[in-house]
């Protein structure tokens, strides 16, 4: 039985599409649509599960990831 791993995906809007980013494996994609480039992420992050080996998932995978919003001065 596969387990699933529970990852962060920051999506925004790019030009005319979306551009998709799963900050834990630095591993991105896009899509026209959001539902797209998140559907697209997830076939990138299944593929390197797949292909990589336990050193590089290590090496790669950040484990504290934080996702907040700043305010700074402009003009």
């Amino acid at each position: 039985m596969q387990r699933l791993q529970r990852l962060t995906a920051i999506i925004e809007r790019e030009d005319d599409g979306f551009v998709a980013l799963c900050p834990e494996l630095d591993i991105a994609s896009q899509g026209s649509t959001i539902e797209d480039a998140r559907t697209n992420l997830v076939e990138a992050l299944t593929l390197f599960f797949e292909t990589a080996d336990e050193a590089e998932v290590s090496k790669r995978l950040h484990h504290e990831v934080f996702v907040t919003q700043v305010e700074v001065p402009v003009g």
